[in-house]
């Protein structure tokens, strides 16, 4: 038997969202790949104006390997740009639009962006920014209008012009470089690859039994992994996404969008299913969500059971991980939600993980160390930052900077940040934990524990909680006989702060350099 090459370039055979998007378009053009503010876009429609895109990004001289930043709210048109970058082989940037304009100069500057992509509500920013940064000079406008120094999105797609070129675009090629939040000086770009993006499409078909028949409902910002991450499978499959509007979150807009549009999935960080689960009508709708998929920030008991008690026919997956793994690392399974409450589950099975001790040595189970993570997942590396990469894949593993605990039957429970946990009079008090008990209480609405400086004990936990609607008042002496309960006397707060909410950034998470420049002192 004689081996007949294909006839067809390689690139018609490469597994990327590039190539699954003009697969959708072939076999199913008309079905609908996203839906916006009631916008219909096919999967005929996001192939074509994506190719569009890059033909006008190539024109300008935007070729593989090179970066464009995405500075926009969510729109079908973000999607549309990522995968018209991508289809160069160049890289797509997104950033957080709530960056200040030096943090976002910053990542331009780090990036070498040569084209900026935004809308016509953070456009003044990407223009400054613009225009202080050298060899940037293309700034698209979604919802925009052609001016000086701008081209609006629907002008730039109509232009007239030679197509790109076909390119081989292998999956090791990068697609995104999506920076961390900096909580240790700059931030930094961790690269991520297509072969990464199809490794985590797959994990969250599994965790979320998606189909091809699938709805998501997608609530985060497109900036973050999460959300980007979290379409990835119904690029592979061809499923149906709802992308909702970025702004203040509304729970009953939230239902009510679900409930129209029969989701069967959908993700939320956890301040978000709190909110969902207080919604007065929630038991009263009639939902087809099957999949409550939440993550990225940690989801106390009491939120976790709320979700099981308005949601009792669908099941509850945690997922947790980082950017750097894209992102999910740990899942729990629906039907161990409960009975494994507090836990994330068991690493998902494409990747090797590790809990080590500072040695980089094995821990016993139900001892804390940091877990570690090789696999399909994994970054290439942080953009030019040889020096930060080395440190995270100190030993031949990424460091995940997570302190967790494994129980006798491989469940996974995150017990802090490594560089959260407070050390008080010899003994490591994690916050992760002392949160969680003060979420329980019935005053309290959010709480987050950071440390203080004591002449004595080195470090005492300091509680910065809101408190619940109508609550006016709550006293360390209040919780104390609340705490003994579950907590060590040494793990209590020694101070308490009251503030009307916790800074969160867009992701949900609690911003904690924030209280600890406020509260640490």
């Amino acid at each position: 038997m004689t081996f007949q090459p294909l006839a067809e370039p390689i690139r018609s055979v490469r597994n990327h969202w590039v190539n699954q998007i003009a697969t959708h378009s072939a076999m199913r053009p008309d079905h609908v790949a996203f839906k916006f503010k009631g916008v219909d876009t096919t999967w005929k429609q996001l192939h074509e104006r994506s190719e569009r895109f890059a033909d006008a990004l190539s024109r300008r001289g935007v070729g593989f390997g090179d970066r464009v930043l995405i500075l926009a709210l969510n729109y079908t048109e973000y999607i549309e740009a990522v995968m018209g970058i991508n289809a160069l082989g160049a890289i797509a940037v997104p950033v957080n639009f709530r960056l200040t304009p030096p943090e976002v100069a910053y990542i331009v500057a780090d990036s070498g962006a040569k084209a900026i992509v935004t809308d016509s509500i953070l456009q003044p920013l990407a223009v400054g920014v613009a225009a202080r940064a050298a060899g940037l000079d293309c700034v698209v406008v979604i919802n925009g209008q052609s001016g000086e120094g701008v081209i609006g999105y629907e002008d730039f797609l109509a232009e007239p012009g030679e197509p790109h070129a076909p390119l081989d675009i292998p999956e090791e090629t990068p697609c995104l470089i999506m920076y961390t939040s900096g909580t240790t000086g700059s931030p930094k770009g961790a690269v991520l690859t297509h072969a990464n993006m199809n490794a985590q499409a797959l994990t969250c078909i599994r965790a979320m039994e998606i189909t091809p028949d699938s709805i998501g409902f997608c609530t985060s910002p497109l900036f973050h992994i999460a959300g980007l991450g979290s379409l990835t499978p119904y690029f592979m499959l061809g499923g149906k996404t709802v992308l909702h509007p970025l702004g203040a979150f509304d729970a009953t807009e939230f239902l009510d969008e679900v409930e129209k549009e029969q989701a069967t999935a959908a993700f939320c960080v956890p301040v978000q299913w709190q909110l969902i689960c207080e919604e007065p009508t929630v038991k009263q709708r009639k939902l087809a969500l099957q999949a409550l998929c939440w993550g990225a920030a940690p989801a106390s008991d009491t939120v976790l059971r709320a979700m099981a008690d308005c949601f009792p026919n669908a099941f509850n997956v945690a997922v947790f991980g980082q950017t750097e793994m894209s992102p999910i690392t740990c899942v729990l399974e629906g039907k161990d939600a409960l009975r494994k409450i507090g836990s994330v589950g068991h690493p998902i099975p494409t990747i090797q993980a590790r809990v080590v001790d500072d040695e980089m040595n094995d821990v016993a189970p139900g001892e804390v160390g940091e877990i570690v993570y090789r696999g399909p997942t994994l970054m290439q590396g942080y953009w030019n930052k040889p020096e930060a990469t080395a440190e995270a894949f100190h030993g031949g593993w990424f460091h995940s900077g997570d302190l967790v605990r494994v129980d006798d039957e491989g469940f996974v429970y995150v017990v802090d940040r490594k560089k959260d946990m407070i050390i008080s009079g010899g003994e490591n008090i994690y916050c992760a934990e002392v949160e969680n008990v003060l979420f329980a209480h019935p005053k309290i609405h959010e709480a987050s524990v950071v440390g203080r400086p004591h002449e004595k004990w080195g470090e005492v936990p300091v509680a910065i909680v809101a408190l619940a609607e109508g609550v006016d008042d709550l006293t360390l002496e209040e919780l104390g006989p609340f705490l003994n309960d579950t907590l060590a006397r040494y793990k209590h707060p020694k101070h308490l702060v009251i503030v009307p909410e916790l800074p969160r950034n867009a992701s949900g998470k609690v911003v904690k350099n924030e209280l600890r420049k406020q509260y640490s002192a």
